[in-house]
């Protein structure tokens, strides 16, 4: 039941890699997670997917045990990490580029598995598929973006713009650079809207995770 950093093959800053760790300490790489998580020093504790792009160097360093192959090709090693790992949230690093299809791709996976409270870490920001209800302790001037992933309505307060009677969806409607004015609460329809706040605001968003319920 610890908290688990999930480890995929984009661009990866060694210090948010570090920062992870300390929060969720259990190391799972994402198929070739694995080559960056050797190359920054760390040996995961698990390697999920096809296995199809993990380098000698990783393979040498990871004990055979380690390596759970799952061969089918319906799914990307993302989604096949999200399916397989129970944890109380997961901090997702290396899925937000540099590659455009694949971001989208991540957001698909996490759209269709949000309960697994997932949090993915970019450069700049954090971003996570709200439950239905949450609650986060922002500081006044915190940037709240919402990005719809299926056709959401909702309410709020906390918010400057409030999302009040609003069709929010992908192709109409999304809450681009909102700002919270101090603590935010959030009611959706559906678990289907995308958050995405500045990595400062990483903490808030663990907690606020945390307390809700799917």
């Amino acid at each position: 039941m610890s908290p688990i950093t999930l480890l995929g093959a984009g661009n990866v800053e060694r210090g948010s890699l570090y920062r992870a760790l300390r929060i969720a300490p259990y190391l799972v790489a994402a198929d070739g997670g694995a080559n960056v998580a050797v190359a920054a020093g760390h040996v995961p504790d698990a390697v999920i997917g096809d296995l199809d792009s993990v380098n000698d160097a990783a393979r040498s360093a990871i004990p055979d045990d380690r390596f759970h192959c799952v061969a089918e090709q319906e799914t990307t090693d993302f989604e096949k990490c999200l399916q397989r790992i129970e944890a109380p949230f997961i901090l997702g690093l290396g899925f937000a580029g540099p590659r455009a299809d694949h971001t989208l791709a991540v957001w698909n996976a996490l759209s269709r598995h949000g309960h697994r409270r997932c949090l993915i870490l970019g450069r700049e920001d954090v971003a996570f598929i709200a439950p239905r209800r949450i609650g986060l302790a922002l500081a006044p001037g915190t940037r709240v973006s919402l990005f719809p992933m299926a056709a959401v309505t909702g309410t709020s307060r906390g918010l400057r713009w409030p999302i009040g009677g609003l069709h929010f969806a992908p192709d109409g409607r999304v809450g681009t650079s909102n700002e919270a004015t101090g603590p935010v609460e959030m009611e959706f329809e559906v678990a289907r809207m995308l958050v995405i706040l500045p990595k400062a605001a990483l903490k808030a968003a663990i907690a606020g995770l945390q307390a809700s319920a799917w």
